[in-house]
């Protein structure tokens, strides 16, 4: 269940949110004079759901690629590419 509170209750209620964010790994919604204003969540949800979208949007476009060209490429090839990927990655530190 999403917690809606007033934008006060950051200031006022701040320790009561951060349990809210940490303990229950929800975000809470701010709101301004009745309105939507903020999320507030951890910085580990944050990061969970930025990887989960960034991972979502490469596969989009992995899907979009396979619809709009008949490249394809085997197993070997691409474990090839990962390998070269890593080896030049090492070169690099």
């Amino acid at each position: 269940m999403p917690q809606i509170r007033p934008i006060s209750d950051l200031r006022n209620k701040f320790t009561e949110i951060s349990r809210i964010v940490h303990e229950d790994k929800e975000p809470v919604f701010l709101t301004r004079n009745g309105y939507g204003d903020m999320v507030v969540m951890s910085i580990d949800d944050y990061q969970d759901r930025k990887f989960t979208h960034d991972v979502d949007l490469k596969l989009l476009e992995a899907c979009d690629e396979a619809i709009n060209t008949d490249k394809r490429l085997t197993h070997e090839e691409v474990m090839r590419h990962l390998r070269e990927i890593i080896i030049n990655a090492s070169k690099e530190i």
